[in-house]
């Protein structure tokens, strides 16, 4: 246990520092619970010893990266696994299945999500996107130390519901959110809010000066579509504002083909304090329209899987520039927490479609750290995460892996990282240990 004041130096074969070239025979030094240096081990301990400073050093032979940061789950479905027990042929197949058992009761969502915050821990992630439906999880990343935002999730909105009572509802609920993390809002989908709550809510987030997470682009009915596979409608892509529909469900009704992702920028949605999930059916104008932006998009490939849905364009986000982050959204729609888990299939996907650049191993891992960290605005400022800097946040994650050759490091990391976390450290805290060293 690190005492107050005191420095630990942890040092490896391999540090993976993310915002600066990897480190052989590395170290990261780290003092009340934020990081004091980072370099060559030597260089390191000769730092401290000439300024006087006493540490100990706690070896590691394997890699020392920063923590995972998983920008898309909800830890309260952790015990609805029995969901994601069998595959889906779309969203509505899954959305039934995942009603029954939700509807079923009764749950433990506290525990449920405490446990969920305990696996991701033991899978190196240190923060998370976690989104939040029942006030009972509401605390489930402060219980556990966890960095990252807790949003409260508002579903099922007409625009005849939506009155001051219902605003107020969710002004009550984020302010209620415990700190630190951060907090913030995620309006559902636009497939299940009308219009009014889709306009008001961004302006409550922002007049918090908080964060907005949506999911997006994730069921096939959200995809942009023409004459060529349906009608676009008598008022055309163009002019469908003028139409003054009450949702996007309502546009559909109408044959408008405008895709949600368009839909919602029309809305104000979108920005650089705002990310999406899934972000699957998008045309190379939605994704332009992200980048423009500045909105970064929580990449869930397992989780699509089980659902029934394509996988996402990832080698178009990668050519074009797109920020992405990792999520493995719930235990209901995915096979674990492991994030390393959904990147080795992030990597998969991007070779099958066609991505051959030399880069697409360190581009990935940093989808799951500093890209993570992006997407929830946690990249810079004195809070910063997934990263190794002098002055970030004390995240740290070590693996077993083979750290002699540092592209086979790397490389296994990406493609087979699953399963090999072994100590996690959270705020120069640590949390997880299998306690081998």
């Amino acid at each position: 246990m690190i005492t107050p004041s005191e420095t630990v130096v942890y040092s490896a074969s391999l540090v993976f520092p993310v915002t600066s070239p990897r480190i052989e025979d590395g170290a990261v030094a780290v003092r009340d619970g934020r990081i004091l240096h980072v370099g060559d081990r030597r260089w390191v301990l000769e730092a401290l010893s000439a300024r006087g400073s006493a540490f100990r050093e706690e070896r590691w032979d394997g890699v020392i990266a920063p923590g995972l940061v998983n920008a898309h789950t909800h830890l309260q479905y952790t015990h609805m696994s029995e969901v994601a027990a069998r595959d889906y042929t779309g969203f509505d197949d899954w959305g039934d299945a995942f009603d029954v058992v939700y509807e079923r009761g009764p749950h433990d969502w506290a525990a449920a999500a405490a446990e969920g915050a305990a696996l991701s821990i033991a899978a190196g992630v240190t923060a998370a996107a976690d989104v939040v439906t029942d006030r009972e999880a509401i605390g489930a990343l402060h219980d556990a130390g966890l960095h990252g935002i807790s949003y409260w999730e508002v579903y099922g909105k007409s625009n005849a519901d939506w009155d001051e009572r219902a605003r107020d509802e969710v002004r009550a609920q984020i302010r209620s959110i415990p700190s630190p993390p951060g907090a913030g809002v995620s309006p559902h989908a636009p497939y299940s809010l009308e219009v009014q709550p889709l306009l008001e809510l961004p302006d409550i987030v922002r007049e918090e000066g908080l964060r907005l997470h949506i999911h997006l682009a994730e069921a096939h009915m959200e995809r942009e579509f023409d004459g060529i596979d349906g009608y676009a409608g008598p008022a055309g892509h163009g002019e469908w504002p003028e139409l003054g529909a009450d949702s996007f469900r309502a546009l559909r009704s109408h044959g408008i083909g405008v895709s949600s992702t368009q839909f919602v920028d029309h809305l104000g949605v979108l920005g650089p304090d705002c990310h999406i999930a899934h972000g699957v059916y998008v045309s190379a104008e939605d994704r332009a329209l992200l980048r423009t932006r500045g909105t970064s998009v929580a990449l869930c490939p397992r989780s699509n899987a089980v659902i029934g849905l394509d996988m996402p364009p990832v080698a178009a986000y990668l050519r074009e520039g797109n920020p992405i982050a990792v999520g493995t959204d719930s235990l209901s729609s995915s096979p674990s927490l492991d994030l390393l888990a959904d990147v080795a299939v992030l990597y998969r996907v991007a070779r099958e479609q066609g991505y051959r650049g030399d880069d697409l191993h360190q581009r990935l891992f940093v989808a799951a750290t500093l890209g993570g960290a992006t997407a929830l605005g946690l990249h810079v400022g004195k809070e910063r995460i997934g990263q190794l800097g002098v002055g970030a946040v004390a995240d740290l994650a070590m693996f077993e892996v083979d750290s002699r050759d540092p592209d086979v490091a790397l490389a296994t990391l990406v493609e087979d990282g699953a399963g090999r976390a072994r100590r996690t450290i959270i705020g120069g805290t640590e949390r997880f240990s299998t306690g081998t060293a």
